[in-house]
């Protein structure tokens, strides 16, 4: 568990080792010139030792970072103060950033749950939010955030079919996920980077695709399903002009119509409504029956 420490400020120990450098080259100068050489020579070694040891325990933390304090293979705590700061000189530290990271995940290519094969990337933002668990409860944490961020994207890609063509009672489609297919991804990389004391701010799919083998393929059946919806209204929309046409010529009288008739006048309104070029206009300089 991360035990935050707050260590003394290391101006004092800063000035301290500066002055003890300066007494120990004084006390060299003065070997030679004193009588008493030998109590210099051990006031030299003890000023040197000072100096070594002081210097020792100075760190610097940059804003955004921390250093994990440990002492003969035992976890000290972790420093998240920021500036000059001196500690213990048996510490073992170790640097770890507290900023957040931009993963640009690779282009992966999976199957779908309805086994289809597609082509999905996701970008991911992560911070450590543990250092105790970053340094100590996995091997290299970097490593283990792109291996299981991988593995999450392709757990959530087997989880949901692409679209609705296949499956149309999927309630969650890559496609047209938006958001909540971000959001599942985001709980999932948190679960799984948790052990790690990772946290991941945000994750989104930035690549999406049928993969190249059947991209020809699923482009004609969704042009010939956009084709289809498209006919279905225009058939919808001539049906309704006929039937207000001929209501409308039996309520003004404008003609007289029997059923042969009627039936050449539908067949002749649906084909000029429902045909993909404009029709050409034949006059008719006879009677209706010829």
């Amino acid at each position: 568990m991360e035990k935050i420490v707050r260590p003394m400020s290391g101006y004092l120990a800063f000035v301290l080792t500066i002055l003890s450098f300066l007494a120990g080259v004084y006390a060299l100068f003065q070997i030679s010139r004193s009588e008493s050489s030998g109590l210099w020579i051990l006031l030299a070694i003890l000023l040197f030792i000072a100096f070594i040891f002081l210097s020792k325990g100075i760190m610097i933390v940059n804003p955004n970072h921390s250093r994990v304090l440990t002492f003969f293979g035992k976890y000290v705590g972790s420093v998240k103060q920021n500036g000059l700061l001196w500690v213990n000189p048996l510490y073992g530290s170790l640097r770890i950033s507290l900023r957040s990271n931009n993963l640009n995940g690779q282009t992966l290519k999976v199957n779908d749950k309805l086994g289809n094969p597609i082509e999905i990337a996701a970008v991911i933002v992560w911070q450590v939010k543990d250092t105790y668990k970053a340094a100590f409860e996995v091997e290299g944490y970097n490593q283990y955030v792109q291996v299981q961020s991988e593995a999450a994207v392709r757990h959530l890609a087997t989880s949901c079919p692409y679209d609705r063509m296949e499956d149309e009672n999927a309630e969650i489609t890559l496609r047209d996920g938006g958001e909540k297919v971000n959001e599942l991804l985001e709980q999932e990389l948190n679960e799984r980077l948790f052990a790690a004391g990772i946290l991941v701010r945000e994750a989104r799919i930035s690549h999406l695709a049928y993969a190249p083998e059947i991209a020809g393929a699923m482009l004609q059946r969704q042009q010939a399903t956009a084709i289809v919806a498209a006919r279905s209204k225009i058939v919808e929309g001539a049906v309704g002009m006929v039937e207000m046409a001929l209501e409308q010529l039996s309520k003004k009288q404008i003609v007289e119509l029997d059923e042969e008739k009627k039936a050449a006048m539908v067949s002749n309104l649906m084909v000029v409504l429902c045909g993909e070029k404009a029709a050409t206009p034949i006059l008719n300089a006879g009677s209706l029956y010829h």
